[in-house]
């Protein structure tokens, strides 16, 4: 008979209390990220709704727009149209289009204040862009504008929409030296890109600041 202490002894047992706690503690690590991450987003939403309430709040005289749209009369839906293009697919905002500015002033004072409060002057070439002399006289008014200053310079942007463009052979000659915007070109996109610069704007942001406050002293 073989000596019984010669026999091995079973092996030990796993200690499932360490387990316990080991799983425990996983589940307290994962649910104070859950918590931290749903704190997280408590506090984006909150950051948002004060933005837009700083932005609701804020006077529109305080706003140097990034475009205005110069359009025909008949073109209001389509200034319209454009102007949510830029601003929603190509994050160009804020802008404005002439149909939005105060009603009850004249409009060369409006015209003067869309054109000076904008970093650029996009002018909406439709057939009806013709049909009326007031497009045309918006026209050289934004041209005479950016020529008699420097920042403005090449601020001047005619756009052919998808809708009734205006074709080249119709533009106004003094239109037709500036290379215009064709939406159905497939290279829209780049040269969207290209002109409308941040740097560009801020530049002409502070500048119409600076303008501003040397007016009010």
């Amino acid at each position: 008979m073989g000596n019984t202490n010669s026999k091995r002894n079973p092996p030990p047992l796993p200690n499932n209390t360490e387990k316990g706690t080991s799983v425990s503690a996983g589940q307290r690590d994962f649910k104070q990220n859950h918590e931290l991450c749903g704190l997280s987003l408590d506090i984006e939403r909150i950051s948002t709704k004060v933005s837009e309430i700083h932005s609701s709040d804020e006077d529109p005289e305080d706003v140097f727009y990034k475009f205005v749209i110069l359009h025909a009369q008949n073109d209001a839906a389509e200034a319209s149209r454009l102007q949510h293009l830029l601003q929603n697919k190509f994050c160009i905002k804020p802008g404005i289009i002439f149909a939005e500015m105060p009603s009850g002033r004249h409009f060369l004072q409006n015209l003067n204040d869309a054109v000076n409060r904008s970093a650029w002057t996009i002018i909406l070439l439709t057939e009806h862009f013709l049909s009326e002399a007031w497009c045309e006289f918006q026209s050289y008014a934004s041209l005479m504008n950016a020529l008699n200053k420097q920042h403005k310079y090449n601020s001047v942007i005619p756009l052919r929409p998808l809708n009734n463009p205006l074709p080249r052979e119709k533009t106004p000659c003094v239109l037709q030296a500036i290379n215009a915007l064709e939406e159905d070109s497939p290279g829209f996109a780049k040269q969207v890109e290209k002109i409308f610069q941040e740097s560009k704007y801020r530049q002409q942001q502070a500048i119409w600041k600076n303008e501003r406050t040397s007016e009010t002293h």
